[in-house]
């Protein structure tokens, strides 16, 4: 037999806890479908949320790798770019001396050629002297190596400088077709500046692949690293909007049944009509 009373309603509290417990689900529910993660903080999960912070800190730090690395990239770029162009010149210079080691010209042809070869010296001298990217040149006379972060563990690798400067990259003028073919000698002062530089594009082409390549890992690692979090932390939105469907209508269902059972004391009111 069921008892009324009016000091205690007793269909009524089971209808509120219910329904308590329906808004409760209903607000975790709605939290997740609002940002999209399953894990917002450590109280949805705390193992969880724990670990996707350290992986969202190593994200992170692959992110200030590679933005560090194309620092790296843009002073390397710099130089390698200054070294070819010294390396077109260093072509040109090379014609201009051929034809200054024929002995046949005539002393206005040859102080013209040598004038050629100061003009081409000049813009050696330029390419060097702008060959800066960030504060940093790596081909000039003074120039010194460089290390680079390269991973997440502070691991560095070293640039190295490559000394460019009119003394090796010689293109002086020459007194007379001896001279002029002298400089063009396996011991001459042009071969010695093409070697150099040479040297100087060979190097930097390996410390620019270096770079690029190891770009392109952090890369993939941070993006791998990204994945993962969401695999820890993504809601199944559509798993998380049918839910939601269904808690809207158990929420309008338990405001409805806690409605009727509030209405029970009115029939202890009846009584005394």
């Amino acid at each position: 037999m069921v008892m009324n009373s009016v000091n205690t309603n007793p269909g009524a509290l089971v209808a509120l806890q219910s329904l308590n417990r329906t808004n409760e689900a209903l607000q975790s529910v709605q939290k997740r479908v609002t940002t999209g993660n399953r894990v917002n903080d450590s109280i949805d999960d705390g193992a969880a949320f724990a670990v996707a912070q350290t992986l969202r800190s190593e994200s992170g730090a692959y992110g200030a790798v590679n933005q560090q690395l194309n620092v790296g990239k843009g002073v390397v770029g710099i130089a390698l770019e200054a070294s070819t162009q010294i390396s077109n010149t260093l072509a040109k210079g090379r014609e201009v001396l051929t034809k200054l080691a024929d002995a046949n010209l005539s002393t206005d042809q040859r102080n013209q050629y040598n004038a050629d070869l100061a003009r081409l010296l000049g813009e050696v001298k330029n390419f060097i002297d702008s060959a800066n990217f960030n504060g940093v040149n790596l081909i000039s006379a003074t120039a010194a190596s460089r290390k680079i972060i390269s991973n997440i563990d502070g691991t560095l690798f070293t640039i190295n400088a490559q000394t460019l400067n009119s003394a090796t990259v010689a293109l002086a003028a020459v007194a007379d077709a001896t001279a002029a073919a002298a400089a063009l000698t396996a011991g001459g002062a042009w071969s010695k500046g093409n070697a150099a530089t040479s040297t100087a594009l060979n190097e930097l082409g390996g410390d620019m692949r270096r770079i690029n390549n190891q770009i392109t890992f952090n890369a993939a690692l941070q993006k791998a690293t990204d994945e993962a979090i969401g695999a820890i932390v993504d809601a199944d939105l559509a798993k998380e909007s049918a839910r939601l469907q269904s808690l809207q209508i158990r929420q309008q269902l338990g405001t409805q049944t806690l409605s009727i059972a509030n209405q029970a004391p009115q029939i202890l009111l009846g009584l005394f009509r």
